[in-house]
């Protein structure tokens, strides 16, 4: 391999093994890291949802787009673009988060989930794989949202980093000066919410992944994309290196424990673990990234995928909002009945519903 690939494995080996110390310092199990999820913390941190079990200002989140910026000014890649269907592509980024909550996870966690022993990962993983084919279509069709314009100001740019480092204050002082009510945020007495790894690790944990990713462009949907295109493996490699990296710590640990069920945070309803993480695929394919990647792009300068992560926050209070995100799946307790999890019939519906609208949007958009 020639030493792109080489740092493409070595990055994704890095960060599936800082994403099992994060589990081993605190964070939920098999979510050392997981956008989707810790974007709907943070959507039921400044109140957009009030599912008290899923509440807590993710510092992962805002190191990953901090660090993307402070790595792209320092190589000159900084810039402040957009305009390309960007409600468009905010109502994407709302299905895709639509999709992510029903199989409980983004892409990054369905491949931690996977290395943590968890099979109903791989029924999901499968399901990403035909949904990224499907975009492939569209992209083949020549679906486009339009070109993106290159900014004279550097303004907008800074507005999604700022949000960010404001948050980041919030939980400071929040941390700092009333931990159990949150000071202006609200936090988790209990569920994965409650379950954090210490704030500094935190922070400097996502610095690291966003300097890594966007440095390597990384991206799990970009990857089969492109081997699915033109048979390139390089992103690919990075998200093996992640499996590997987050496999050898988790059997060191004692986390790995193979099978369906019970698995933390998780549920073993198939169907909807393959429609949800296909929902994802799709949409991330025809975004041009995936969760992970938006979240570096806003971090560039890129407006239009601040865009998407403001759709995924806001998506996130819809689906707790209106009980579309998915239950996990509980082991039966002392005097309590198993719960087998899954989405509801609403989650199930707004899944089907995200399928149909991401298609017709695939055939819609085309070049001129």
């Amino acid at each position: 391999m020639d030493r792109t690939k080489w740092f493409m494995l070595v990055t994704g080996l890095a960060i599936g093994a800082i994403a099992v110390i994060l589990v081993k310092l605190g964070n939920p199990p098999n979510m050392g890291f997981c956008i989707a999820c810790f974007e709907r913390d943070i959507a039921g941190a400044i109140g957009l949802h009030r599912a008290d079990v899923v509440q807590y200002m993710r510092p992962e989140i805002i190191g990953m787009v901090l660090g993307a910026m402070f790595t792209s000014l320092f190589a000159g890649e900084f810039k402040s673009r957009g305009g390309s269907a960007t409600f468009v592509r905010f109502i994407m980024g709302v299905f895709m988060m639509i999709g992510a909550l029903v199989f409980l996870g983004c892409p990054l966690r369905d491949v931690l989930r996977m290395a943590g022993g968890d099979y109903n990962a791989v029924v999901g993983f499968i399901g990403f794989i035909f949904g990224v084919g499907t975009g492939v279509f569209f992209l083949k069709r020549g679906f486009n949202l339009g070109r993106a314009e290159y900014s004279h100001s550097q303004a907008g740019a800074y507005v999604l980093p700022v949000i960010m480092a404001f948050f980041f204050f919030l939980l400071l002082k929040g941390t700092i000066f009333n931990p159990q009510a949150g000071g202006p945020l609200f936090f988790s007495a209990k569920g994965p919410g409650s379950m954090f790894a210490p704030l500094a690790f935190s922070l400097a944990a996502g610095l690291l992944v966003g300097f890594l990713a966007q440095r390597t462009r990384l991206c799990l949907s970009g990857g089969i994309r492109d081997f699915l295109l033109i048979q390139d493996n390089t992103l690919l490699l990075g998200f093996i290196g992640i499996f590997i990296g987050a496999l050898l710590l988790n059997i060191y640990f004692g986390f790995f424990k193979p099978g369906f069920a019970p698995q933390p945070v998780a549920h073993p309803q198939h169907i909807w673990n393959f429609l949800g993480l296909y929902l994802v695929g799709m949409t991330a394919t025809l975004l041009g990234g995936c969760p992970l990647r938006q979240l570096i792009l806003s971090g560039e300068g890129d407006t239009d995928a601040a865009s998407v992560v403001v759709g995924m926050i806001v998506g996130a209070a819809v689906c707790h909002n209106f009980a579309i995100a998915a239950g996990a799946m509980k082991a039966a307790a002392a005097g309590a009945p198993a719960v087998a999890g899954g989405p509801g019939i609403y989650g199930q519906i707004a899944c089907v519903v995200g399928i149909v609208v991401i298609a017709l949007l695939g055939f819609m958009f085309k070049e001129e």
